[in-house]
This record gives structure tokens, C-alpha cells and sequence, in this order.
């Protein structure tokens, strides 16, 4: 499965290259529309290879909405396709990192997505990308989960927040493999099915006061995750 995400995101950098010539307001939100499908096509072949148990349909409600902030928890790798898979327009707040890479990069910057590389230019742009309408993705604890709920949240989603004038829109995500979370081997395989649930969690309207708000959203999910990596997480169907 994991050949076959990495040559659909391939294929899919060479089928997108030629958009470079068109112009920004046109590409973005194409490419942002095929990565969303790569996601998807991926999650459904492992659910229906019996890979993965997923709960994702929630997320369905945040589309078309615009001029947002969506801030998830962080426990593995694999939390930005679950959200791309189902939220079809959204711009990545990314690791430089990512930009060079042979499988992402090319999308990734034709998606228009926001690099890290400098800091005070990744504000400005996730602001600007916020109030041209975008729904701006970041991940508020800065890295994947290492401590049970989460991490301290970081002051990054509510100053973009405040500057923009755009609630935040909290993502729980919990499962019950630590499968691609922090120090895990990409090639290290889990035990299998692994189950996935994200949902919407409380919006946050932005205020003045960005540390109280940032208190306020590590509250929130430290009540609301007992565990974003549970063992015992089961799906009904």
C-alpha cells in the first residue's frame, strides 16, 4: 500500500507540473482537489484491503466553508491525509523539508502550501492564504504527539488566528495504533486493523488575548482526549 500511495503521488507531481503556467487562483485549488483524491483513493484501499478501520466522515461538514483555521492533535504521520481525504480544499502549513521531497514537493508547492523555512514569512502567508477565503491547515502542538493527550500547544494557530480575524477549528483524532507516530519506522509495520476516528471539536472565536486562548485550546483537548493513542479503540461497524 504504501508503493502504491508513493506512485499515485508520483504520477500525480508529473501530471500536475504542467499547471505551473496557469495561474495561482487556478492550479491551487485544482491540485489541492487531487491531493484530497490521492488521500482518499489510499484510505479506502486500505480499509477495503481490511488495513484500517476509519470514522472520518464527520469532517464531510467543514467542507465548503472558507476563512478558517483547522487545528488537529498530532499522534502519527498519517493525520494531514486524514483530513485532506475528506476536507477537498485545504492549504498545509508544511515543513521545509517537504518541498524537496521527490513524492510531495511539486504538489505541495502547486497546492500552494505555506513553508516553515521562515517563520515570519510563514505567518504572513498563512494569514494572507486565510483572508483570500482558504481553509489553512496547521498543527498546533508543532509536532507529532510525545506526551499523552498532547503536547503543549504552541502560540502559532492563535496568533495566525488573531491576525487573520478566523476561528480555529479544533480536530480530535485518536487511534489505536502508535503506527507512524514519533520515532516509529516508516517501514516498521502495527498490528492490523488500525482504526482511525476524526471529527470536528469545538471553534474558538479569536481574541486579543492569544494566550489565553492557546490555555484554552490545551484544556479542551487535555478534557476531551483521555488518550489520542488508545489500544482499546474500537468502531461499531
Amino acid at each position: 500500500m504504501l508503493i502504491w500511495l508513493g506512485t499515485m503521488l508520483l504520477f500525480g507531481n508529473l501530471l500536475a507540473l504542467p499547471l505551473i503556467l496557469t495561474p495561482k487562483s487556478f492550479r491551487a485549488p485544482l491540485v489541492q482537489w487531487g491531493i484530497s483524491a490521492i488521500c482518499r483513493l489510499f484510505l479506502s484501499g486500505c480499509a477495503a484491503c481490511g488495513l484500517m478501520k476509519l470514522d472520518l466522515k464527520a469532517l464531510d461538514a467543514l467542507n465548503g466553508q472558507s476563512g478558517l483555521l483547522l487545528a488537529p492533535n498530532h499522534p502519527s504521520m498519517i493525520d494531514a491525509f486524514l483530513i485532506l481525504s475528506r476536507v477537498r480544499r485545504v492549504v498545509c502549513l508544511m515543513k521545509a523539508s517537504i518541498g524537496s521531497n521527490l513524492f510531495l514537493g511539486a504538489g505541495a508547492r502547486l497546492a500552494g502550501y505555506v513553508s516553515n523555512r521562515d517563520s515570519a514569512q510563514m505567518f504572513r502567508d498563512a494569514i494572507r492564504s486565510i483572508d483570500q477565503g482558504n481553509i489553512v491547515l496547521i498543527f498546533p502542538e508543532g509536532t507529532r504527539t510525545t506526551h499523552q493527550p498532547v503536547n503543549p500547544i504552541k502560540g502559532a494557530a492563535t496568533l495566525i488566528a488573531h491576525k487573520a480575524r478566523s476561528p480555529v477549528q479544533t480536530i480530535l483524532i485518536t487511534t489505536n495504533s502508535a503506527y507512524l507516530s514519533k520515532g516509529w519506522k516508516i517501514w516498521r509495520p502495527p498490528e492490523f486493523p488500525i482504526v482511525y476516528r476524526a471529527i470536528p471539536g469545538k471553534r474558538f472565536a479569536p481574541e486579543a488575548d492569544m494566550l489565553k486562548t492557546t490555555r484554552r485550546m490545551q484544556q479542551y483537548f487535555r478534557s476531551s482526549l483521555e488518550r489520542s493513542i488508545d489500544p482499546a479503540l474500537r468502531l461499531d461497524r
